[in-house]
């Protein structure tokens, strides 16, 4: 047996053939059988075949520690599971198979393994066999800045797809919607505004980020607005999207109080969609005061009312409702200790205006917004605070209280199910959470062009559909989706060389116990072997050269 490797030109191209053959003698003549074609197959394939057949007779030679060298490779574990849970959840497909689909990939991928500029995850890919898994050649930061203007301009068809590829035809109805904002250090960023901060930075420009999921909060698209765009303002475009893009007729969306008001339901009721959102405190006391519903229904469980077409849903929380109470206690011990020291100081200076303390002290009690209970007196220079306590028990009423308004029929939605679809929206305050200031952490965006903002925020979502994924399935497992991406990182490659033969081969060693747990957990094998890629990866920003400018 042998390995018949030969080239021949045809039409003046040259063609290479590689036949695993056996001889043998016939009447003293030498005949040969072929047993497989071999021309498809790597050239370490080829060569390792080769060696197996030239050795046959002694393959121990093979292994001899003199002619061995074991060298460390690049890391397998992480970027090997990311890249098959991104073949289940339908990224990958939706993607596609370009270069720059594949890039993109990559920019996910790295916000999962560690967050950071795209110069970061240019560094990262010199620590990963990423070119060997994605087939990807040589590439540099500038190439993911391509990569990231693909990704803006196809993400509504990705997000398309996505959604084609997760429910098929057995869409969801209840559609979860909220935003939150992410704040700059700087001031180039062409969405970058001043608005609303939640972030509770005051005076710094900021996006406003609007998330859409499903009812188990699994997300479905997201969209960058500028800074100071109001909540309800968002809204519309995502009717635009649930009607147009998605091609859904029975959706029901779910939006914190604030987010859908009355020009927002009439738009959903024109494409005959349905909401569920919560009223605010003075909308609960104009429906009190007009006897649409009574205080005393907020003490039962859950209680439906029924006004106009509209339901209401009542119910009051009485752990918010001591959280409350409590706030307000602190707050007035607080004020309290403001005062003493007001006091101590008019008594010592005599010439100190009271009048300028007793501003102080109003001024105080507005910001912890508690003034409206109190009465604030000056007698004698000396500041005394007493609790209107009719004042007190109008306001505390209704502490813990809310109400959810619907437009849904009973026959699609009791009030408990209601309930539930609202408090469903704790499901995008999750992927806010993640998304902002634990896993992967949306900010520094480092970007300015309004196209990359949108990408850099696509991406943070697709990596969340991944960590989303990942939290799921080691839920029941001791570690953090931080601390088993991490371990999967430490599986490296190993590579190696018979230096005798010239021949090489990079090979998987077994995990340790937590990798093979995590492994396990999400259905995923690691390759036996990996193949050789000459793709490399370099920056064009230069680390040494930057320092010697400081």
């Amino acid at each position: 047996m042998f390995i018949d490797d030969s080239k021949y030109k045809r039409n003046g191209k040259t063609y290479r053939r590689v036949l695993l053959r056996n001889s043998y003698r016939v009447e003293g003549k030498v005949q040969h059988d072929t047993i497989a074609n071999l021309s498809s197959c790597s050239d370490a394939e080829i060569n390792a075949l080769k060696l197996a057949l030239q050795h046959k007779d002694d393959l121990q030679s093979l292994f001899s520690i003199k002619d061995l060298q074991i060298k460390q490779g690049l890391s397998i574990g992480a970027v090997w599971v990311l890249y098959k849970l991104s073949q289940q959840l339908g990224i990958t497909k939706a993607l596609g198979n370009e270069r720059l689909s594949k890039l993109a990939l990559w920019l996910i991928m790295a916000c999962v393994i560690s967050p950071g500029s795209r110069l970061s995850a240019t560094r990262l890919a010199q620590k990963h066999h990423i070119c060997n898994i994605l087939g990807l050649d040589s590439f540099t930061e500038n190439d993911l800045y391509e990569a990231m203007d693909w990704l803006a301009m196809e993400q509504q068809n990705i997000e398309k797809s996505l959604f084609n590829f997760r429910y098929g035809t057995n869409k969801p109805n209840f559609y979860l919607y909220d935003v939150t904002s992410s704040y700059f250090e700087g001031e180039c960023n062409e969405l970058a505004n001043y608005g609303y901060n939640r972030d509770k930075k005051k005076g710094k420009k900021q996006i406003v980020i609007g998330l859409m999921t499903d009812d188990e909060g699994i997300p479905i698209a997201i969209e960058v607005f500028e800074g100071n765009t109001q909540d309800p303002k968002t809204v519309t475009n995502q009717i635009k999207k649930m009607a147009s893009r998605f091609e859904v007729n029975e959706v029901t969306l779910v939006g914190d109080r604030g987010m859908i008001k009355q020009m927002q339901i009439d738009e959903l009721n024109d494409n005959n969609f349905h909401y569920i959102t919560a009223i605010t405190k003075p909308q609960i006391e104009a429906l009190i005061n007009k006897e649409v519903f009574q205080l005393s229904l907020f003490d039962k469980k859950i209680v439906e009312v029924k006004d106009n077409g509209a339901r209401y849903v009542l119910h009051r929380n009485p752990i918010r409702a001591t959280e409350i109470a409590n706030s307000r206690d602190a707050k007035l011990a607080y004020l309290k200790k403001f005062i003493a020291k007001k006091n101590e100081y008019l008594a010592e200076h005599k010439k100190a205006k009271a009048e300028t303390a007793l501003d102080k002290v109003t001024n105080k009690a507005k910001t912890l917004a508690i003034v409206k209970w109190l009465n604030i007196q000056l007698n004698d220079r000396v500041i005394s605070v007493e609790i209107n306590k009719q004042e007190l028990e109008q306001i505390a009423r209704l502490d813990g209280c809310y109400v959810i308004k619907t437009d849904l029929t009973t026959n699609i939605a009791d009030a408990q199910q209601i309930h539930s679809r609202y408090k469903d929206l704790a499901f995008v305050e999750t992927a806010f959470r993640t998304m902002k200031t634990t896993l992967l952490e949306m900010r520094g965006i480092y970007v300015r062009k309004a196209n990359r903002t949108r990408a850099h925020v696509f991406v943070v979502m697709l990596a969340y559909l991944i960590a989303h994924h990942l939290h799921k399935c080691w839920y029941k497992i001791e570690t953090t989706v931080e601390e088993g991406i991490a371990e999967l990182s430490s599986i490296c490659s190993i590579e190696l060389t018979f230096s005798q033969q010239a021949i090489s081969c990079q090979t998987i060693p077994e995990p340790r116990t937590m990798g093979m747990a995590l492994l396990i957990s999400l259905g995923i094998q690691l390759p036996d072997i990996i193949p050789t890629n000459n793709g490399q990866v370099a920056t064009t920003k230069k680390l040494v050269s930057e320092r010697k400018k400081l």
